[in-house]
């Protein structure tokens, strides 16, 4: 197959050398490797999923930039998590340091005693985990803020310089949080606050910026499958950063910040080089609804480019064909114009989502911040164990995030899919909140809830949200994705920094029996938001059946 090269968008040259022009236009006569490659990635995969037909033409769209695009962004974020979730991984170990030695058994293991006595911030382990709650929600905080401000910078600002300077910028904070302060024995609680909102405020940058990027480069059919398979790379970013974390910990946790975060900021200067944010880049045409407009296959694609009389008259043809069977607007690009945040605030289902999101991603993300935390505290493993089990809730998100998203793309349709799932998530966590002190047992129900929770989760982030910042009432102003997706990724943030301060609260007050409680209720807000947008949805489904059945 042969992708279009539109004639009111050349194929751009990123050096201005007319012979890597030439370059590039020979890169769209090529075999479509990518498909290959992905298809090759799906099958080999054990937890892969059948593909229906759809999947397969969708794939046979793509080209070696669609590969690169999605490698890039995908492990963009995966380094990004994996230093975000160093930080929970290594609590126990933060607190051991913060507290003295007289109220910590474990504090001789970690630094020498006179350090303890001159240096620590809490007089028990009590105010640390609180203060630790309380970073979590100071982070979370500001992480919100920042995706309101970073979606709207993302419409106007090339996604690529933003992207970079997020990931750069928030490994160099997380270095001198974690590791330049432990080198130097500063202990203070008003420079790790400081340094935390820094923090939040350099990571919002990145995710709008990676969705945005995927939105640009992938259309509508088949989005779910893509973006629930992409959107786990927040599930292998924990899992790498469990791993990491602790297979240094035993040397202390300032070198687990250091790991990741030197990977994560050589993953900026990668992404800086290597990332087209746009197929107009290379003078691909995206179509809203298919993904790369296709034109009809050309058995002599592999012999040299035509001249330029030949090319000229084979486009004025094209285009005249075209005309016949598209309206215009779909044939004329139309410069881009970036809207107000009010207006993408006010686009349908945006506000139903966000709220829907706040709720969930305050369940998600007290797994992501304590649950290391809570199966040491609460079963008594040692900590790495503890950090290794943890993965197995990641491991369910990235089924789910694709099984869900796949069947989204079966149906056509998003909230019935998701509110199942979350009907499912209340009796997954009623049942974990019960799992026995056993560590099979315990990683199954974890990974069923994974799989309830974090599915849900990653559509509503990724395929959900560049569904609504894609629609067709955007016409004529498509930069919009960047923008949805901070608001509605922000407002799930707010709601999760609120819920890190109330989990600390409620476990110190009540236990961790009436954490899960709380979890239970928070789910169901998040199928309260989304049912008005079921029943929208399900109408719609009746209506088309029943225009099928009069047709026939």
């Amino acid at each position: 197959m042969v992708t279009e090269i539109s004639a009111e968008a050349p194929v751009l040259d990123r050096f201005g050398d007319q012979s890597d022009e030439a370059v590039e236009k020979e890169d769209l006569h090529r075999p479509h490797i990518t498909s290959f490659l992905l298809l090759c990635l799906l099958f080999l995969s054990p937890s892969a999923p059948v593909m229906p037909p759809s999947c397969f033409g969708c794939l046979s769209q793509y080209t070696h930039h669609h590969l690169v695009v999605f490698l890039l962004t995908f492990f963009s974020y995966v380094l990004l998590h994996a230093s975000r979730k160093t930080f929970s991984n290594v609590k126990v170990s933060i607190s051991a340091q913060w507290t003295p030695s007289v109220q910590n058994d474990s504090a001789p293991a970690f630094s020498p005693g006179e350090t303890w006595e001159d240096n620590h911030l809490f007089a028990d382990e009590k105010q640390a985990t609180l203060f630790l709650g309380a970073l979590d929600s100071i982070f979370l905080f500001s992480y919100a803020v920042g995706l309101y401000l970073s979606g709207v910078i993302g419409d106007r600002v090339n996604l690529r310089y933003v992207l970079c300077f997020g990931l750069c910028g928030s490994a160099v904070v997380e270095f001198t949080f974690g590791t330049l302060t432990e080198w130097l024995h500063i202990y203070n609680a008003y420079l790790y606050c400081g340094l935390w909102v820094l923090n939040g405020l350099l990571q919002s940058a990145v995710w709008p910026c990676v969705v945005a990027v995927m939105g640009n480069w992938f259309g509508k059919t088949g989005r779910g499958f893509v973006f629930g398979l992409w959107s786990a790379c927040a599930s292998v970013g924990n899992i790498l950063g469990a791993f990491l974390a602790s297979s240094v910990l035993q040397y202390g946790y300032e070198y687990a910040f250091l790991v990741t975060s030197v990977v994560q900021f050589a993953g900026g200067v990668v992404v800086f080089f290597g990332l087209l944010t746009s197929p107009k880049e290379v003078g691909l045409h995206l179509e809203s609804e298919t993904g790369l407009s296709p034109v009809e296959a050309d058995t002599d694609s592999h012999k040299p480019l035509m001249s330029d009389e030949e090319e000229e008259e084979e486009v004025k043809t094209y285009s005249r064909q075209c005309r016949s069977a598209q309206p215009l607007d779909e044939l004329v690009d139309e410069p881009s114009q970036a809207i107000s945040f009010f207006q993408a605030f006010c686009l349908p289902g945006v506000l139903l989502y966000s709220l829907a999101y706040a709720c969930l991603k305050l369940v998600n993300y007290s797994f992501f911040f304590w649950l290391p935390f809570y199966l040491s505290n609460n079963y008594g493993w040692k900590e790495a164990e503890a950090d290794r089990l943890s993965v197995w809730y990641d491991v369910g998100g990235i089924v789910g995030g694709t099984l869900q998203g796949l069947i989204s793309d079966f149906m056509g349709k998003r909230a019935p899919v998701l509110v199942f799932s979350l009907a499912m998530a209340m009796g997954a966590l009623v049942g974990y909140s019960r799992s026995p002190n056993d560590k099979l047992i315990n990683a199954a129900i974890l990974a069923t809830t994974g799989f309830f929770i974090g599915g849900p989760s990653n559509m509503i982030s990724s395929a959900i949200s560049a569904d609504l910042g894609r629609q067709d009432v955007l016409r004529g102003s498509q930069e919009a994705l960047a923008t949805v997706t901070g608001i509605v990724d922000g407002t799930g943030s707010i709601g999760a920094a609120v819920g890190q301060y109330l989990v600390s609260l409620i476990e110190s007050r009540l236990g961790w029996m009436s954490v899960f409680y709380f979890f239970i209720v928070m789910t169901g807000g998040s199928v309260v938001f989304i049912t008005p947008l079921l029943v929208r949805e399900l109408r719609d489904m009746w209506r088309d059946r029943q225009a099928l059945r009069h047709q026939l």
